[in-house]
C-alpha cells in the first residue's frame, strides 16, 4: 500500500487539477486553429519540463519523480507566464528513486549482452507531487522538449515511447487516461491503487509495485498461517485507511478469520500508540502504518529501498522488452505479415506488446513478469519489531512471494520473531473459541461471528478425525464410532462361539454327557445277559441311550457361527432326538403299566406291548416329528440372520438362526411337550409298583425334571439377549438330557457296578 504522505487526494482536488491540464491542451488546440500573439505558432504558456534530467540514447525512456513536494500555484487566467514558479521542499527519498533510474540505465548500457548495439537514454522530470505538473511533464515528454508544437508531426515516433512513473496512484490515473490516447505505456513504481488493475480501463498501465489488494491478501494469509482467527482492525481516518480496511475485510471474507471490532481513529492516535509503547499486543501492519510518526530509523531507510528497487525493476522490464524486440526474426514477428519492430523508430504500441510478455530474472535473482492486469508478482518483506532498552530495532524475519497461479508462500524464521509482550518461544493465540478437537464438531453460537462456536461431541455412529471439523461423518454400514468418536471401527459381531468361555463350558458339558451316555451304553452292553438288564427291555434301553447321546450332541450344533446347514440341523436334530428319547420312555412306561395290570386275573394285555409293538410305537412317534421337521425345512427353513441390538449405548450385530416359521417351531416343541406330559401321566399311574422294581418312579421323576426345565426355558429364552438366548436353549437341552440319563440309568448302573448281589431275578421279584 502507499504511504500516507503519498495517499490519494480528494475527488474534488483531482477534478480541479485535471480540468487545469485539459485547459492547457484546449488552449494549444485553439491556438493551432486561430493563431496566438499574431504568430503562426502556438506557444504553451508554461515551462516545457520542470527540473528535467536528460541523457540521449537510441531509445529514451521517461521518468516521473516527485523530487519536490510542493508545486507552485497554477496561473488560472492563462494570460502570462509566471516567474519564479519553481517547486519547493526537496524530497531526498524521491531523489534516490531518480538516481536509481539513472544507475539502472547506465548498468544496462554497460551490459553488451542485454541490449547489443543499442543504447538507452532517459528524460526524467520533477512532478512536484502535483497532478497537473505530472500531466504536463508527461505530455511534454511525449510531444518533445521544445516549447513550440507547431512542427510536430503527428505520424512520427514520440520522443519518449514509455514512461517510468508516476509515484502516486492519482497521478498515474490521470497520466494513464491521457496518454492512453497516444498508446504510451507506463510502468509505475509506487502506485498501488486496486483501480489501476482494471485492464479494460487502463490497458497500457504496468507497475512493479503490487496492488493494495495483494497486500491485503498477504495479510489475510498471514493471519491464517499463524492461526489467528479473532482479530481487531484499526485504520486511519482517511481514504487510504478506509480503502485498506475495506480490502482487508474483503480478503478475510469466506475465511475462518473474524474481525472482533473495527475502529477508525485519527492519525494522531497512531503516534500516541508508538509513544505509549503498547507492546503487549501483537500488531500486524503495512510499512506506512509501522513507520508513521516514528521518525527516522533503520527500517525507514530500508523500507525506502523497496520503492527504489521497484524503480530498478521497472527500468529492467523495459530493457528486457527491448531485448526481446532485438531478438525478433524477420518474417516471424508478432505484427502484420510477421514484421518485427524497428527499435530505432519505436512505436509505443510495439513496446506495450513486448512489455505484456516480458519474463526475466533480475540480477538479484527475483523473477519479474506482468499478469493480464499489468500487475507484478506480490513480494513483501516481513519485518519484526525488537524493543530493547527503549530502542526499537526492525529485524527482517521473512518474506512473502506470490507468483501467478499460486496462492503465495511465506518464508518466516520463527526463531527470530519476538511476539507481543517479548515472548520468543510461543506463538500467541488469538481465537474466540479454541479449535474443536477430533471427535467433536463446531456449533456456531447464536448471534455471534462464525469464529465463536461451541464444540459438540459427535453422535453415536459418527466421527470427526480432524481439528475444527464442521460436521461429523457417519460411519459406513456395519461400522461404529469408537469411544472418542475419531475412528470408525467394525461393529462387534456376537454369537455363541467355541472360543467363548461360555461356549467352551457348554461344549465340554455336552461332550461329557455324550461320553457318560456312551459309558452307560457300554455298561449295559457288558451286563446285557444279567436279569437286571433283561428285565428292563435291553433293546429299548439301547435305543434310549442312543437318542440321549444324540440329545447331548445336538447341543453342539447350536454353538458356532450360524450357517445355512447348521441352522437347519439345530432344531431338526433337537426335535427328532428328544421325541425318540421320550418315545422310548413312553414305551417303557406303557410296558410297566401293562405288566402291572396284566397280573390281575382275566387280563392278558402283554400281547399288545411286545417288542414289535414297542419298536412300532417308537417309530411312529418319531416319524410324526420327522414329518413336521420336513415340512418346516421345505416351506420355511431356518436361515442365518443378523439382528442389531444396543449394548452399553453401542450397537452390536447378533448372528442367529431365524426360525423361518414360528408355527413349525411351536409344533416341534409342542409335540415334545405332548409326549412328555403323556409319559408323565402314565408313569404317575404306575407309581405303585413293587419297591424294588421302581422303573415307573424313575420315569416319573425324570419327566418332572424334564417338564420343569422346559417350562422354565420359555421365559428365560424370551428375556435373554443375543447369544445368551442360544445358551439358555443349550442349557435346557443339556439339563433335560442329564436329568433323563441320571434319573433313569444312574440307579441301574449303581446296582450293576456296586451292588452286583442285587442283580438277580429273586431281588427283582421281591416286593
Amino acid at each position: 500500500m502507499e504511504r500516507p504522505s503519498l495517499g490519494l487526494p480528494s475527488l474534488y482536488s483531482i477534478s480541479v487539477q485535471v480540468m487545469y491540464a485539459c485547459t492547457l491542451l484546449l488552449c494549444y488546440l485553439t491556438g493551432q486553429l486561430l493563431g496566438v500573439d499574431g504568430g503562426g505558432d502556438c506557444q504553451l504558456m508554461v515551462k516545457s519540463i520542470s527540473g528535467n534530467v536528460y541523457q540521449a540514447g537510441d531509445v529514451v525512456i521517461g521518468g516521473l519523480f516527485p523530487v519536490h513536494m510542493e508545486a507552485p500555484h497554477p496561473e488560472m487566467e492563462f494570460k502570462r507566464k509566471k516567474v519564479n514558479d519553481s517547486c519547493k521542499i526537496f524530497n531526498q527519498r524521491a531523489y534516490r528513486w531518480l538516481q536509481t533510474m539513472i544507475f539502472a540505465v547506465q548498468e544496462i548500457n554497460s551490459n553488451p549482452g542485454l541490449l547489443p548495439n543499442l543504447s538507452l537514454g532517459y528524460l526524467a522530470a520533477d512532478t512536484c507531487l502535483e497532478v497537473s505538473t505530472t500531466l504536463v511533464a508527461a505530455m511534454t515528454m511525449v510531444t518533445g522538449q521544445d516549447v513550440s508544437l507547431a512542427d510536430t508531426d503527428c505520424g512520427s515516433a514520440p520522443t519518449v515511447p514509455v514512461i517510468i512513473g508516476d509515484a502516486r496512484s492519482s497521478g498515474s490515473i490521470v497520466v494513464a487516461d491521457t496518454l492512453g490516447v497516444f498508446d504510451i505505456p507506463m510502468v509505475s513504481y509506487f502506485a498501488s491503487c486496486v483501480c489501476l488493475s482494471d485492464s479494460w480501463k487502463y490497458p497500457l498501465f504496468f507497475r512493479t509495485m503490487p496492488s493494495d489488494a495483494e497486500e491485503a491478501q498477504a495479510m489475510a494469509k498471514l493471519l491464517l498461517l499463524l492461526g489467528w482467527t479473532w482479530v481487531g482492525l484499526v485504520s486511519a481516518d482517511d481514504d487510504f485507511g478506509r480503502f485498506g480496511s475495506q480490502m482487508l475485510m474483503e480478503a478475510l471474507r469466506g475465511t475462518e478469520v473474524c474481525v472482533a471490532y473495527h475502529e477508525v481513529i485519527p492519525k494522531a492516535l497512531f503516534q500516541e500508540v508508538a509513544h505509549q509503547n503498547i507492546t503487549d499486543k501483537q500488531w500486524i501492519a503495512n510499512d506506512a502504518w509501522v513507520t508513521y510518526g516514528i521518525g527516522k530509523s533503520l527500517y525507514a531507510d530500508v523500507s525506502q529501498l523497496r520503492i527504489t528497487y521497484n524503480v530498478y525493476k521497472g527500468v529492467y522490464a523495459i530493457a528486457h522488452a527491448l531485448h526481446d524486440m532485438l531478438a525478433c526474426q524477420p518474417g516471424k514477428g508478432p505484427f502484420l505479415n510477421g514484421q518485427c519492430p524497428d527499435v530505432r523508430r519505436l512505436q509505443p504500441a510495439q513496446i506495450h506488446h513486448y512489455l505484456r510478455r516480458v519474463n526475466f530474472t533480475t540480477p538479484l535473482g527475483e523473477r519479474i513478469y506482468f499478469d493480464q492486469n499489468g500487475d507484478p508478482p506480490a513480494s513483501y518483506d516481513i519485518i519484526n519489531w525488537h524493543v530493547a532498552e527503549g530502542t526499537i530495532q526492525f529485524v527482517h524475519v521473512g518474506h512473502f512471494v506470490s507468483y501467478q497461479g499460486s496462492s503465495g508462500k511465506f518464508h518466516i524464521d520463527m526463531d527470530r520473531v519476538v511476539w507481543g509482550g517479548g515472548n520468543r518461544h510461543m506463538v500467541p493465540v488469538s481465537v474466540c473459541s479454541s479449535p474443536c478437537p477430533p471427535g467433536t464438531r463446531k456449533a456456531v453460537q447464536k448471534g455471534r461471528p462464525v469464529c465463536c462456536f461451541d464444540c459438540l461431541p459427535c453422535a453415536g455412529g459418527e466421527i470427526s478425525n480432524e481439528i475444527g471439523s464442521l460436521e461429523c461423518v457417519r460411519c459406513p454400514e456395519r461400522f461404529w464410532s469408537n469411544s472418542n468418536h475419531t475412528v470408525c471401527v467394525a461393529q462387534q459381531v456376537d454369537f455363541l462361539s467355541y472360543n467363548d468361555s461360555m461356549g467352551m463350558i457348554l461344549s465340554i458339558i455336552s461332550v461329557a454327557g455324550a461320553t457318560l451316555t456312551a459309558a452307560t451304553s457300554s455298561t449295559f452292553l457288558f451286563y446285557r445277559h444279567t436279569p437286571f438288564v433283561r428285565a428292563n427291555n435291553s433293546e429299548v434301553s439301547f435305543m434310549l441311550l442312543l437318542s440321549l447321546k444324540l440329545c447331548f450332541l445336538c447341543a453342539l450344533a447350536f454353538i458356532g457361527q450360524p450357517a445355512v446347514l447348521s441352522c437347519m440341523l439345530r432344531h431338526t436334530l433337537f426335535g427328532i432326538s428328544f421325541v425318540t428319547c421320550i418315545s422310548c420312555l413312553l414305551s417303557r412306561t406303557v410296558v410297566v403299566l401293562v405288566a402291572f395290570r396284566s397280573t390281575l386275573p382275566g387280563k392278558n394285555l402283554m400281547r399288545y406291548v411286545g417288542p414289535i409293538q414297542q419298536r412300532l410305537g417308537i417309530c411312529i412317534c418319531t416319524l410324526v416329528q420327522g414329518l413336521i421337521c420336513m415340512l418346516w425345512l421345505t416351506l420355511a427353513p431356518p436361515q442365518p440372520a443378523e439382528r442389531a441390538i444396543q449394548e452399553n449405548q453401542r450397537p452390536k450385530i447378533i448372528l442367529e438362526c431365524a426360525m423361518g416359521s414360528v408355527v413349525a417351531f411351536s409344533l416341534v416343541l409342542g409335540y415334545i411337550g405332548l409326549l412328555a406330559c403323556l409319559c408323565l401321566f402314565l408313569a404317575f399311574l404306575a407309581r405303585k409298583l413293587p419297591d424294588n422294581f421302581n422303573e415307573a418312579k424313575l420315569i416319573t421323576f425324570s419327566m418332572l425334571i424334564f417338564c420343569a426345565v422346559w417350562v422354565a426355558f420359555v421365559p428365560a429364552y424370551i428375556s435373554s439377549p443375543g447369544k445368551y438366548s442360544v445358551a439358555v436353549e443349550i442349557f435346557a437341552i443339556l439339563a433335560s438330557s442329564y436329568g433323563l440319563l441320571l434319573c433313569i440309568f444312574a440307579p441301574k448302573c449303581y446296582i450293576m457296578l456296586l451292588r452286583p448281589e442285587k442283580n438277580n431275578k429273586k431281588h427283582l421279584m421281591t416286593r
